[in-house]
């Protein structure tokens, strides 16, 4: 039998010897979570502001969606994609008609999405488009991220991200994020760009959110070039912004469509990318898969997932608590001048800390929020990022906007 931990310090204290020192946790050790709260080893109850990076949009353990889990569990699993299963078919009609697209890649994480995303372009400009061999080029804005494997660090300008890992992947460029005139200058000057890869909002960048119009505009320059809008909507589709994908506040349909994260509803990785037969039905058999990807288990918690994200109103309900919690965050902004700004869609948000981004200020802010009852984290330094559960109520909310505040102001 597995021994159990008995405190939260032999917890932090065994990923300290025995774990890669690859993250920098908030000093709290997670052991139960329900809807928008979880509670340590020692009892302590928290608000989730995290979500597991807006991978718990539904909550914590759901009651819908594990027992889709355990069902699902107990009957079978996995078979690889050797053989074909009785819930795949059904989950590729599920979300392709929930999402309106012809047909959908499933595979596990949302890195793992982007990569696929991306191997369709380069499938595509080279049947499609005609792009002579090895000369195709895919666009990415400053500031993306999208995930650690060696494509996603070859396209990022984080030093945190891309440093000591190169030779890095050719094939690649970057134009600064809603920059319009910078994107149609790309465009034109390189008839071999096949692809535009972006996120609607970007959400480890600090939750920086683009002009009106930006992502619209963005989608009329690539169809005029004949290049594919790729939305990465894998932090900010499910809901998490008020609206099912981000990229329907422009009002356009991209081209391909990588999701990611809460299409599980934080139960299981799985990650799946939507796209119309002329550039999903490029890749032919043997040419790209995973054991994992479109697994029955993770085929029947994405729909469960889905489905209670419809019934539950979970995506109009990010959208009403989106603008009481940027008000709230508004009014305490004209108290402080600890705060800069508040920005956001939705339950994807973040506030500006006056100070730089190689202070502490927003890191001791977070461990402050963590007594009082709140779980947040730090991004690029002096943002902090709040995204709970979509299911929380104008209650919570508000209790929750009393601890931001009753941190913020008190803080020294």
């Amino acid at each position: 039998m597995i021994k159990t931990i008995g405190s939260s310090k032999e917890a932090m204290q065994l990923e300290d010897k025995y774990g890669a020192h690859n993250y920098h946790p908030v000093p709290v050790v997670i052991s139960k979570g329900k809807g928008v709260k979880v509670w340590d080893v020692e009892g302590k109850e928290y608000y989730d502001f995290l979500s597991a990076y807006s991978a718990l949009n539904q909550g914590h353990c759901h009651p819908r969606i594990i027992d889709s889990l355990t069902e699902q569990a107990s009957r079978l699993t996995l078979t690889s994609r050797a053989f074909y299963n009785d819930v795949l078919g059904l989950f590729e009609k599920y979300i392709t008609e929930y999402f309106g697209y012809d047909r959908v890649l499933p595979m596990n994480s949302g890195v793992e999405g982007g990569e696929t995303a991306i191997k369709l372009c380069r499938k595509w400009a080279y049947q499609v488009k005609k792009v002579p061999e090895n000369r195709v080029k895919i666009l990415f804005a400053n500031g993306n991220f999208w995930g650690r494997t060696l494509a996603a660090v070859s396209t990022s300008d984080d030093p945190e991200s891309y440093g000591e890992y190169g030779p890095y992947m050719p094939g690649f460029g970057l134009v600064p994020y809603n920059d319009l005139e910078a994107l149609e200058n790309a465009l034109k000057a390189d008839e071999n760009i096949a692809g535009f890869m972006v996120e609607p909002i970007q959400g480890e960048a600090g939750v920086v959110v683009p002009d009106e119009g930006y992502l619209k505009k963005a989608y009329e320059l690539c169809q005029k070039h004949n290049v594919l809008l790729i939305a990465d909507e894998v932090q900010t589709g499910i809901g998490r912004t008020g609206r099912l994908l981000a990229s329907e506040y422009d009002g356009i349909k991209p081209d391909i469509v990588i999701l990611g994260k809460a299409l599980s509803g934080g139960v299981m990785p799985v990650s799946a990318v939507l796209a119309r037969d002329e550039i999903m039905l490029t890749v032919k058999p043997g040419q790209h898969g995973s054991t994992y990807g479109g697994n029955p288990l993770a085929c029947s918690v994405a729909m469960a997932a889905l489905q209670v994200l419809k019934d539950e109103n979970m995506t109009e309900n990010a959208y009403k608590m989106g603008l009481i919690f940027r008000d709230r965050m508004e009014k305490m902004i004209e108290k402080t001048d600890l705060v800069s700004k508040v920005r956001g869609k939705g339950l994807l948000n973040a506030i500006i800390i006056n100070d730089t981004p190689e202070s502490e200020t927003a890191w001791n802010i977070c461990v402050k929020l963590k007594e009082n009852g709140l779980l947040a984290k730090p991004t690029h330094g002096n943002i902090i990022r709040f995204a709970p559960p979509l299911v929380i109520t104008e209650e919570e909310l508000h209790e929750c906007c009393d601890i931001i505040e009753k941190t913020v102001l008190a803080y020294k």
